[in-house]
């Protein structure tokens, strides 16, 4: 008597695998250019500097109300323009992850984003 060998479907279950995968990294992508020009905005001093970054991490503008302008006190305003302008950039690296996180599921997967 012969022994029957069950046919195994892996080919047809990798293929699967490896077509959701694509469809997967083809929507991070999407989402990833769509994220890279999304605007973040923060301000700080009472909203006496006002720094706006775009998803891309670049700097897009800087506003600074004139009253805060005062020549015997650079230093707080650098200050003031350099916590608006790292806040921005940190709502822009979480909304990013949050984001990416949310469309894979959890899943860490080094190379697609």
């Amino acid at each position: 008597m012969k022994a029957r060998v069950p046919q195994s479907k892996s080919p047809q279950n990798l293929q699967q695998i490896a077509k959701q995968a694509q469809k997967l990294q083809e929507k991070m992508s999407e989402l990833n250019q769509e994220l890279d020009e999304k605007e973040y905005t923060a301000t700080a001093g009472g909203d006496a500097v006002k720094a706006t970054v775009l998803g891309k991490m670049e700097v897009k503008s800087i506003d600074i109300k004139p009253e805060v302008v005062d020549p015997e006190d650079v230093e707080m305003l650098s200050d003031l323009v350099m916590a608006a302008v790292n806040e921005a950039l940190r709502a822009a690296a979480k909304d990013k992850e949050e984001q990416m996180e949310s469309l894979s599921g959890g899943l860490n997967m080094p190379g697609l984003f």
